[in-house]
């Protein structure tokens, strides 16, 4: 069971990173934003989602 979990966690970490670069590339179209927002993942994600 602790592999799973740990195996989930790292995919959700994945995908936060990616979803928050490709919504910064789409916004900002700036490696460096989405460098930032991708080190920020999910509270980008949420914060974009909350403001839109």
């Amino acid at each position: 069971m602790k592999d799973k979990t740990k195996s989930t966690v790292k995919s959700g970490v994945t995908f936060g990173s990616a979803l928050a670069i490709a919504i910064s590339w789409s916004v900002h179209k700036s490696i460096l934003w989405a460098c930032i927002h991708g080190l920020f993942s999910w509270l980008y994600v949420l914060y974009y989602a909350a403001t839109r």
